[in-house]
């Protein structure tokens, strides 16, 4: 029987990359005395597996606890870890090394996108290259090109059952309603507003249609503060709607509104190691951990 060849740490990291899943790249970037490895060796982490190895031992089981750990209080940027091989870490080398570890988020942010029609193909396509998951609906099976549906951080399903689809999306997911039937986009957010953890609804159509829609919510019952999470038409650039109604357009009025409500303040961690950590890994490799 022919073993499958374990993935290599950079074939991990393209694929969790491009797939948006959190992970870790951990660097030795010093080493004194006797260690398992030099200078340059890799692993990548993940919450559930590892790619390759620092050499293996108590330091690398430490290493990867303090990848999850940071993965799982999700604090991602750039930290360095300082190991005593003889103290910290309990082997017998005895040498010491510094492990950077690289904290990656995967994806940013979710985006549930009801509806493959122009306009949401041309969101989808507008959306590739931001660091988004998207999730990609219609009641149609084969609306879905296979060009589109091998696109990076990109999952097609098809639109069954409204409240069980909406029940299942991640929390903190930006949803937009954008299908090819009215009954369809009202059972939608009837569905969406009664979740309290989605980021964002928005709901493509007129004024007009958002009023009608209103009003049926607010005759079935529906907390006016939840009615009032909607927000439609989408796209809305300073309050005011594009003239310009080409699918293209309306898509990157869209994507421009999303980028809004999906931007976050810049974490200090992410901006690097601290300078004063830089010049101790430069001039001492026996670093303090930071």
């Amino acid at each position: 029987m022919t073993l499958p060849t374990p993935e290599s740490w950079h074939a991990a990291l393209h694929r969790l990359q491009r797939d948006g899943i959190p992970h870790v790249l951990a660097t030795q970037v010093t080493s004194a005395g006797s260690t398992p490895r030099e200078p340059g060796a890799r692993m990548v982490i993940t919450e559930e597996a590892i790619f390759d190895t620092l050499g293996g031992g108590t330091f690398e089981w430490q290493t990867i606890s303090a990848a999850r750990d940071y993965l799982y209080h999700q604090r991602y940027g750039l930290h360095l870890e300082a190991f005593s091989l003889g103290g910290r870490s309990g082997q017998c080398c005895g040498g010491f090394v510094n492990i950077l570890l690289e904290v990656f988020p995967g994806s940013e942010a979710h985006v549930a996108i009801f509806g493959a029609g122009h306009v949401g193909r041309e969101i989808v396509n507008l959306s590739a290259p931001l660091p988004w998951q998207l999730h990609w609906y219609d009641s149609r099976s084969d609306i879905f090109s296979e060009q589109t549906s091998q696109q990076s951080r990109l999952s097609c399903h098809t639109l069954g059952d409204v409240h069980r689809t909406v029940a299942e999306l991640p929390p903190q997911t930006h949803a937009l309603v954008l299908t090819h039937s009215h009954d369809q986009d009202y059972a939608l957010i009837t569905a969406l507003i009664e979740r309290d953890d989605v980021a964002s609804i928005g709901l493509i159509g007129s004024d007009s249609k958002w009023s009608s829609f209103q009003g049926r919510l607010q005759r079935e019952g529906h907390d006016a503060g939840k009615i009032e999470r909607v927000r439609s038409p989408i796209g809305r650039i300073h309050a005011t709607k594009l003239n310009n109604k080409t699918p293209y357009a309306i898509a990157m009025t869209v994507v421009t509104e999303l980028l809004w409500l999906t931007d976050k303040p810049t974490s200090p961690e992410t901006r690097g190691l601290e300078p004063n950590a830089v010049r101790a890994l430069v001039g001492d490799t026996k670093t303090t951990q930071s």
